[in-house]
């Protein structure tokens, strides 16, 4: 088995139901504001999920991007976790991404989709 192999060999399984039980939902972000309060340097985002609602998420997507080029991008979110405070802001979903030695990758459609739109 390679080095890679073994490292993931261990991972826990789950079932397709839990999966399907994320809400992962396609939204295009409206606002981006530094975090003030933040330990790290971090974003507050304002993201619209369509018929989904419009909710907020604090990330630290600082390295890699500048908040005016965030606004109009469309993102991922996890919606149906609980709400979080994050350095004096409630998270209300999780945008999702890709922890590099760069920095957060925003993990995004690589077209263009309806807000709200469902991941499967």
């Amino acid at each position: 088995m390679s080095d890679a192999g073994e490292k993931y060999a261990g991972l826990p399984t789950i079932s397709a139901e839990t999966f399907f039980a994320c809400e992962l939902r396609v939204g295009t972000i409206l606002a981006c504001v530094p975090n003030p309060k933040a330990r790290k340097p971090a974003y507050v985002l304002t993201i619209s999920f369509g018929p989904c609602g419009v909710r907020t998420s604090s990330g630290q997507f600082t390295r890699l991007y500048q908040a005016d080029a965030l606004i109009g991008r469309q993102v991922v979110g996890v919606l149906n976790f609980p709400p979080r405070n994050i350095a004096g802001v409630e998270s209300q979903c999780l945008v999702l991404g890709f922890d590099t030695p760069e920095g957060v990758v925003l993990l995004s459609p690589e077209r263009t989709v309806s807000d709200g739109e469902r991941v499967f």
